[in-house]
Parts: C-alpha cells; sequence; structure tokens
C-alpha cells in the first residue's frame, strides 16, 4: 500500500524515495553550508503563537484579495525550478491544482515546461522572469508573458550571481552517476524520463536548444546570468511591463524602498530559499523590517521555510499580506504529481483553519502581530 503524506514533511520523504538522487538534492539543498535553508525552517516554527479562547469561529474565511482577484487563501505556488522534471509535464500539474484550489501559481524562467505551454493548460500563471545578458530575450520574454495573458511579472533581483551549491556539485558528477540515479528510480524514469518527452527547458529552448541536460543548463547559468544589473534595469522592466511588477529577492528595508521608487508594485521578501547568499537573515526575521519599511504601500510577499498552514499563519502575523510555497509544492509534485499538490494545499487550508481558530482569528486582516506570543519562547523579530 503507498505511503499516505499527512504533512508537507512525509511528502519530502516521498519525493526522496521516488527521485532520481540529482534531481532530489536540487529541489532539497541550499548554498554553501546551507545555514540559511536551516535558519528560514528553523526560525519560523520557533515563533510562538498566542492562543486565544472562548471566541466565536465558527465561521472562518480565509479568502484574501491580491492584485485585483480572490483567492481562496494568501498561498501560491512560488517559482521553482525544474519542476517540469519532478513530475511529467509537471508545471502543467501544478497549474491545473492551483487551479482547482483557486490560488496562483508563478511559473519559473528556467521551468522545464514553457509559458505557453502552462497557459494552454487553462491556467494562466503569474510569470517570474530573470536578467541575463541578453537584453533582446528578456524583452521576448516579457512580450511572450504579455501574449500569454499573464496578470503579474515577478522579477527576481537576488542571482545577479549564482550562489555555490555543494551538495549539485557532489550529486551531478557525470553521466554514468546520472544514468545510475535513472535506473534505481524506475518509476520516475517511465512516468517522467520516458512518457514525459520532450524534455527542454521550455522557456530557455531559444538560446540552449531543446535537449539541454542539466549540466549544461547549469554551465549556462553561470555564463548568462548578469552581474552588471541594477536599479536602472527594473525601470526598463516597468517600461516594458504595464501590469502589477512584483520584486523578489528584497532582505533589506532600503531595497524595498528603492523598489518602490522603481515603480515596483509589490515584494517577496525572500532568500530564494537559501540558494544564494549563506549566513544572511532567514526570511522571516527580515520580513518585519521591511514590512515596516513600506507600510503597507504595496502587498508584502514572502517565501522560506514554510512548510505549514501555522508557518503561514506565523508569516502574515510577522507582516506577509501573502506567502509563496517553494520546496513545499514541489516535494508534493515530485511524490504525487498534481494530485501531491492539490493535497499539499488542502493540508495549508486545514492547518490555517485550526491556527485561526485557536489564536481567536477569523479573517486574514485579523493576523497581525497581535496573535503571536511575544512573552514565549522565541526570537525577538
Amino acid at each position: 500500500m503507498a505511503r499516505k503524506a499527512a504533512n508537507v514533511s512525509d511528502y519530502r520523504a516521498l519525493a526522496k524515495a521516488r527521485l532520481p538522487h540529482f534531481l532530489f538534492e536540487y529541489i532539497d539543498g541550499g548554498s554553501y553550508d546551507e545555514v540559511t535553508l536551516k535558519r528560514n525552517v528553523e526560525d519560523l516554527q520557533s515563533i510562538a503563537l498566542r492562543q486565544r479562547v472562548l471566541r466565536d469561529v465558527s465561521e472562518i474565511d480565509l479568502s484574501t484579495e491580491l492584485f485585483g482577484k480572490r483567492w481562496a487563501m494568501p498561498v501560491g505556488l512560488g517559482p521553482v525550478g525544474l519542476s517540469g522534471l519532478y513530475a511529467r509535464r509537471g508545471e502543467v500539474q501544478a497549474a491545473k491544482a492551483a487551479a482547482a484550489a483557486n490560488v496562483p501559481q508563478v511559473l519559473s524562467t528556467v521551468s522545464a515546461c514553457s509559458l505557453r505551454e502552462v497557459a494552454a493548460s487553462g491556467h494562466v500563471p503569474w510569470f517570474q522572469l530573470y536578467f541575463v545578458k541578453d537584453r533582446d530575450f528578456v524583452a521576448s520574454l516579457i512580450e511572450r508573458a504579455k501574449a500569454e495573458g499573464c496578470e503579474a511579472l515577478f522579477l527576481t533581483v537576488d542571482l545577479a550571481v549564482p550562489g555555490s551549491r555543494y551538495r549539485d556539485a557532489r550529486a551531478v558528477n557525470g553521466v554514468l552517476s546520472r544514468l545510475g540515479g535513472y535506473l534505481a528510480r524506475p518509476g520516475w524514469l517511465w512516468d517522467v524520463g520516458i512518457r514525459g518527452r520532450p524534455i527542454s527547458l521550455g522557456n530557455l529552448e531559444p538560446i540552449v536548444g531543446k535537449s539541454a541536460p542539466l549540466s549544461d543548463f547549469q554551465k549556462w547559468i553561470h555564463a548568462n546570468f548578469d552581474a552588471s544589473v541594477s536599479w536602472q534595469d527594473v525601470a526598463w522592466v516597468r517600461e516594458q511591463w504595464k501590469g502589477p511588477l512584483v520584486i523578489k529577492g528584497i532582505l533589506d528595508p532600503d531595497d524595498a524602498r528603492a523598489a518602490m521608487d522603481a515603480g515596483a508594485d509589490g515584494v517577496v521578501v525572500s532568500n530564494h530559499g537559501g540558494r544564494q547568499l549563506d549566513g544572511v537573515s532567514s526570511s522571516a526575521r527580515a520580513l518585519p523590517r521591511v514590512a515596516d519599511a513600506i507600510a503597507g504601500r504595496v502587498p508584502v510577499l514572502v517565501d522560506g521555510g514554510v512548510r505549514s498552514g501555522l508557518d503561514v499563519a506565523r508569516m502574515l502575523a510577522l507582516g506577509a499580506d501573502f506567502v509563496l510555497l517553494g520546496r513545499a509544492w514541489a516535494y508534493a509534485l515530485a511524490a504525487k504529481g498534481g494530485e501531491g499538490v492539490s493535497h499539499a494545499l488542502q493540508l495549508i487550508d486545514a492547518e490555517m483553519r485550526v491556527a485561526m481558530a485557536l489564536t481567536g482569528t477569523t479573517s486574514i486582516p485579523e493576523i497581525d502581530e497581535q496573535v503571536l506570543d511575544r512573552n514565549g519562547n522565541q526570537p525577538t523579530f
């Protein structure tokens, strides 16, 4: 009998058992010694909530408005690179799960399935954009997002240079090693490696070709991401894109203010899931400072370390307006495909309802710093 997942940690274990080793390490790992990766989870889980009792919590409303649309809850699927390799046509499966749950999906520039393919599934995602040296190609991606009807553009700005990821270096160490990893996971090999073809880096096909392996993809990232990017380039994107523009990768309050000055309609507090500069603050620690700096003038989104609906409530209490899941949905996709993503979102929904009921809140706007137990055994944020 197949093991049933009760939480995101269970999905992580199932993903590890199903994926080739190098792909699991790509999802699961961070940069350098993974200090920030661990902090993201541990700092968030250390936050004590303030339990309240004897309040009418018989009707709880998780719905939230963001960028002109009402969503079922303040949670979306954040951009996760190569997720189309975790399950057959994985980004499309995730899009359908997001649509069924009425939550947004942000599609990565480095997705396996192209934006065109995902949009054709009937659920047009928001699009996450990276700067590369070829500005004509960047402009073409923006035009593609417009053509497909994307309603928001997420510009990731914390990857001027790629972080050193030791796990990836150890795991992707030759053709024979990868082949052995495929053969050790026959279920994945049949479902994704064979039935999931064609396998490519969908949005990057015009410049990397239709069959670039992971090793070539990593070389391309190192060679083509642009270290010269500045706020002037953000202004250039703002000129190209008239819809909501969200700057992703903000940890410093001054950068949050600069994002607003550049015309951003929102920011994402993020350290790239602990995959860039190791040793920086966790998202949970950075969030209150950023939220205070922009004082409700634009939506503040956040990602990093979110593994449950309780974590979502914690992020909202720390000042977020909306929370993006990363590894949480990627693990579920790798383990059970779109069905896993749907179930993971159901788990988040149910866990949020418990957290809200037991903190005496019945709507998302009520979740603020008052639900934090400042006298509890937790760090001072």
